[in-house]
């Protein structure tokens, strides 16, 4: 089930609530550091199918937008090769994904968050099949009330930006129908997309710093986050 989104990401940045009803994060570059873990796989992807491989900064776009986008945009791939290159992809980034480490801190916020009864839901541009083992690989599916990564649908044939608008969507509504009160519900994530997806369905978003934005990402976010202790001080578990 998902929210209808407005057609476009361009709206003002939202405020803060004074307090959090609910928290929906962003996985890749928020809770996990998976970028060698991804960039590493499309690397091998781009050498077996044939093409050249990018630079390091070069890859470390393609961390956080749905992949299919990424390749798109940062490869030479063209549009007929996108789904070879993809599963190749997907062949070799499932056996690294359950083993990237979590950033410093954010696993005791969560914990925390949690333990004060905020509703957690957790929406990522991955493929639903793969956050979950991810999540529970790192422990945390306990703390979270949703999981919502995308459909495979989605993630062929949607911008980047509108796959995180529906998993926003839909991570908003599996929330509501656990009886979690969305009104003042407040987005976590690193990249424009995380804030653009979220704002098309009213929500505010923090952007954090320790992740894979690059300069000008940060554009209307309601917050920015330094590091997990100043995140903390922008959502306490406790008012």
């Amino acid at each position: 089930m998902h929210i209808p989104a407005a057609a476009s990401p361009a709206v003002p940045a939202l405020e803060l609530p004074a307090r959090a009803s609910a928290v929906v994060l962003d996985l890749d570059g928020t809770i996990t550091d998976s970028a060698p873990a991804i960039t590493g796989s499309i690397a091998e992807a781009l050498e077996v199918c044939g093409y050249p491989v990018p630079d390091a900064a070069t890859l470390l776009r393609f961390v956080g937008p749905p992949i299919r986008e990424g390749f798109a945009r940062f490869s030479t791939v063209p549009e007929a090769d996108l789904d070879r290159v993809v599963v190749e992809y997907r062949a070799r980034y499932r056996p690294r994904m359950i083993h990237v480490p979590l950033f410093p801190g954010i696993a005791e916020l969560i914990r925390l968050w949690h333990a004060a009864g905020i509703p957690l839901g957790l929406a990522t541009a991955k493929l639903q099949e793969m956050a979950e083992p991810i999540l529970d690989g790192a422990g945390l599916t306990e703390y979270f009330t949703v999981i919502r990564g995308a459909t495979y649908q989605d993630s062929q044939e949607l911008p980047g930006v509108q796959v995180k608008a529906n998993v926003v969507a839909s991570a908003l509504t599996g929330l509501a129908e656990s009886g979690a009160d969305v009104s003042c519900a407040v987005m976590i994530g690193d990249r424009n997309h995380d804030v653009h997806g979220a704002a098309m369905h009213g929500v505010p978003a923090v952007l954090v710093r320790w992740g894979y934005a690059e300069s000008g990402e940060e554009q209307r976010a309601a917050a920015v986050a330094e590091d997990v202790d100043h995140l903390g001080r922008i959502l306490p578990s406790e008012f």
